[in-house]
């Protein structure tokens, strides 16, 4: 494992655990010696990421949207910034280059990075390791959605192990350290007839 893709808030939020958690997380990939890469932005926890990784000493790779860095959002310190046309070309771009997820408290665009990642996983178009650093039980409600799919046969249980679930920035170094497991058939069993 060489980078691994963090999935953040553009926001701090109104929890001071969560950007803790940033710095935390950050600093201790970069110790760990991985580049990080996420979404390139110089606010909220994105940019607590990257301040606290490059003070650690670590490589940070931005990958932003054009119309993200006219508004002046785009991190100047980065190691290295991609500039892409699309939200879709960055997802695909931060998935190119990262061998790991793992997302931080956040609103709608990190739920979207994390699922489509999930998706990925379970169709079987990597075979990559994905976590959730669930900070303050923030991620509570979406593992009971996900465990609500599972009862109502949408998803298979199996799937749910995708998921590492980690409550500290080392749990999550440990977490993305284990083997990943072989990926199931997305498919399930139809029982209409």
């Amino acid at each position: 494992m060489k980078r691994v893709c963090i999935f953040c808030g553009s926001s701090p939020g109104t929890d001071p655990a969560f950007a803790r958690a940033a710095r935390d997380l950050a600093a201790g990939l970069a110790s760990a010696g991985l580049e990080i890469v996420y979404g390139g932005a110089k606010c909220g926890l994105m940019g607590i990421v990257a301040d606290a990784a490059l003070r650690a000493g670590g490589r940070v790779i931005g990958v932003l949207p054009r119309a993200l860095q006219e508004k002046e959002l785009a991190h100047p310190h980065l190691t290295e910034l991609h500039l892409v046309t699309s939200m879709h070309e960055r997802k695909a771009l931060m998935a190119d280059l990262s061998d790991a997820f793992v997302a931080l408290p956040g609103g709608f665009g990190t739920l979207d990075e994390f699922c489509e990642i999930l998706t990925w996983a379970q169709l079987g178009i990597h075979a990559k390791p994905c976590a959730l650093l669930n900070v303050d039980h923030f991620f509570d409600g979406f593992l009971a959605q996900v465990q609500s799919a599972i009862a109502g046969g949408l998803t298979r249980p199996e799937h749910a192990k995708l998921i590492r679930v980690a409550t500290t920035p080392e749990e999550v170094l440990r977490r993305l350290q284990e083997p990943v497991e072989t990926v199931l058939p997305k498919w399930m069993e139809s029982t209409a007839r």
